[in-house]
């Protein structure tokens, strides 16, 4: 897989929970939790970098539910996140067999294809997410990182430029487009785009795009650097 952010979670709860803290290693299938909280909590979780008891809570539900794609869904993420890209992909393909009209699960089994450069694979998995959801703009930024890795410039930033009319995750498509005009040579439009990017991904090492945003950093100043031929100020 390339150094690219590659946009996963389409499923993902707002009102995490607050009724587990340190004692997760605990659960029991008896516990008396709504399915709502375990999911919030392994959410949660996930969030923090407790991969295995995030797993540990998704897997009670799915005992619970063992027809509900959206827990195995979620779980594949997890285990992708964890470095266990087998086991991601087999429950990717069990949500997809529980239900084959769930787009989220589309762009998550795109993404374990595109860390395996299994890129046809995934441009076909990011369309069938996009054709039943057309605004998963997760899976269009998806598709046009992956555009690009294939060296499909314009292909690429149509991809983005269709994106950007959602009014959703506007400094990652930036960001993205960006970086694709920068590989493609138009340095004018990648550092506006960068810069444009700067104004909405956020500064704090704990919030969502942080890390985009230092790579779309390190990005600029290779542009603006004096030893680019190119450079711009």
């Amino acid at each position: 897989m390339s150094n690219n952010s590659y946009l996963a979670f389409g499923d993902k709860q707002n009102n995490l929970c607050d009724l587990v803290s340190n004692n997760t290693k605990n659960f029991r299938d008896d516990l008396d939790l709504e399915d709502s909280d375990l999911r919030s909590c392994a959410l949660r979780l996930a969030q923090k970098g407790d991969y295995s008891q995030a797993i540990a809570l998704l897997s009670q539900l799915i005992r619970r539910h063992p027809q509900n794609a959206i827990d195995y869904n979620n779980r594949g993420l997890i285990y992708f996140q964890s470095g266990e890209t087998q086991k991601a992909f087999c429950d990717y393909n069990t949500a997809l067999q529980i239900n084959p009209s769930l787009a989220s699960a589309y762009n998550n089994r795109a993404n374990y294809y595109a860390a395996c450069g299994k890129l046809a694979a995934a441009i076909a998995d990011y369309d069938r997410a996009i054709d039943l959801n057309p605004s998963h703009v997760r899976a269009r930024i998806n598709r046009g990182i992956t555009w690009r890795e294939l060296g499909q410039y314009e292909e690429a930033i149509e991809n983005f430029d269709v994106a950007l009319l959602f009014g959703q995750l506007e400094g990652h498509i930036w960001a993205e487009r960006g970086r694709t005009y920068h590989l493609w040579g138009d340095w004018n439009c990648a550092i506006a785009d960068y810069r444009r990017a700067l104004t909405q991904l956020p500064q704090r090492k704990d919030a969502p795009g942080w890390r985009l945003r230092r790579q779309l950093e390190n990005w600029l100043n290779e542009l603006l650097s004096p030893e680019h031929p190119d450079s711009l100020s």
